[in-house]
This record gives C-alpha cells, structure tokens and sequence, in this order.
C-alpha cells in the first residue's frame, strides 16, 4: 500500500451511515465527519428539529445527509430505523451510537427512576443499536462497523456521576462481547471513550437559560479541567469525531473490540 492509498483509506465514499445523537455536540460532528469524507448520512436523534439542523449543514458543505426522528430507548423504533436504511440505501456499512443524556447527584441519594432513565438511552439504547445495525451487517458481504460512545467516566471515578460511569463501562465490555461474537462475519466493533468535551452535556455548568455563557463559571469548570489533564487541554466535538471516522474507515480494517480514548491523557488504559 503506497502512502495516497493509505490516506485514501480514511474516507468512507460510497458508506452509508447512521449516526444517533446527530443533533448535537460529538453526535452533529461526528456526522460532519463522515458525510464530508464521502458517506451518505441518516442523522438519528429524539430532537428532530436539530438532526434536520445536522443534515442542512450537511447538504450546504455538498454532502449526503438526511435527518431521522429516534428515541434510542425504544427497541422497535431503532430496529425500525435500521430495516427502513438497509431498504432504502441497501445496506448499512457505519452505525454510530452517540446519543446520550446525563444524570447527576449523590450515590447513596440517587433515585431508581434516574437510574432507570439512564440505563434507557446510555446502556440499552446502544445495546438496541447494536443489534439492529448487527443484523443487518453480517449479511452483508461488506460487512460493517459499529461505533460505540463510551466516556472516559468509565476509566477513572468521578463524584456524583456513578449511574452514568456504570453506563458507560457496561459499553465497553457490551462492545467487547459483540466484536468477539460477530468479528467472523466482518463486522468491526469498537468504541470511542472521550475525556471533557466542550458539548451541550457538558456546557450546562456555565451555559444560562437563556443560551449565553456565564464566563466566570465557565473558567471556574474548565480552568481545573485543563490542569488535571496531561496535554491542558479542553476537547471539542471534533477530537472525537475524528476518531469516529478512523473506526468507521478501511484505516481501522484490523481494528475491532478496542476502545479509543481522546481525552487529552486523564485517563491512560
């Protein structure tokens, strides 16, 4: 392989993809990503009005892209959305599970019904998207990748976020499992593990009701984060999309059941 064939390996033309959480943060660039290194796009999220958002920009940079309305908690809906692309599209070769909520608050004090909402959407609505897009792949002669959102929550304890880290760790071994079990079909299956990210997840400390930026708070959340980090550095949506588009690629043809973790070094597994 001559070096254009290498750097030719990293676009993904011709791929169709489904990302969930499209709508926003690591979800919207992780679509960008994909749909400007050549893929056709299904922009999944429960926000249809901010996955449409997704797909216009999408469409204005000359790309592929269409937007979906999905709630990943519901198994029937995700397997629907799955059938729908495969009959349209005639396959699926990337399916990117990025939709995710938090929920905070004390261990001892935290609430069934959190718990409940969480492992909804960060556990089993990625375990549903798994098997969904797992179906369709290993009948495929391409075969396919599975992308999954871990957090690097799931490496290193934090205080008040532990249904979340539970969440979260239950991805990385859900995405072990599964690369082992279909890896002969050729179907790939890793996950992304990002350190703080600069999303709408995380901007809820420092980001008013009203959208703009208390800029005290926001230096008094990210000045510690910088400093706890190896590189001092805050992430943006796009460090971890580029890692989405590598596992998505041919680059990542030998790579599957790994975690990556863009997280600036606060974590090192």
């Amino acid at each position: 392989m001559d070096a254009t064939t290498l750097i030719d390996s990293f676009r993904v033309d011709g791929k169709v993809a489904v990302v969930t959480g499209a709508g926003s943060g690591i979800g919207r660039a992780s679509a960008l990503a994909l749909a400007g290194a050549g893929a056709t796009v299904v922009c999944a999220d429960i926000a249809v009005a901010a996955a449409e958002e997704t797909a216009a920009l999408i469409g204005s940079a000359g790309g592929n892209g269409r937007a979906a309305a999905l709630d990943v908690s519901d198994r029937l809906a995700v397997d629907g959305l799955a059938g729908q692309v495969a009959t349209d599209h005639g396959g699926i070769h990337v399916w990117a599970n990025i939709a995710g909520i938090m929920v905070e608050g004390p261990f001892l004090d935290a609430p069934e019904e959190d718990l409940d909402r969480i492992l909804a959407v960060n556990l089993k609505g990625v375990f549903f998207g798994c098997q969904a897009a797992g179906r369709v792949m290993v009948g495929q002669a391409e075969g396919g990748s599975i992308i999954n959102a871990s957090s690097a929550a799931a490496d290193v304890p934090s205080p008040n976020i532990v249904s979340y880290a539970i969440c979260k760790a239950g991805v990385v071994q859900m995405t072990k499992s599964l690369a082992y079990e279909i890896g002969r079909k050729g179907v790939r299956v890793n996950a992304v593990a990002p350190g703080f990210v600069l999303t709408g997840m995380t901007g809820r400390y420092f980001v008013r009701p009203d959208g703009t930026v208390d800029e005290d708070m926001q230096e008094a959340v990210l000045g510690p984060m910088r400093k706890a980090t190896p590189l001092r550095a805050i992430g943006e949506p796009e460090d971890i999309a580029a890692a989405v588009l590598y596992l998505a690629s041919d680059a990542a043809r030998f790579v599957t059941g790994q975690v990556m973790r863009p997280n600036g070094g606060v974590a090192m597994v």
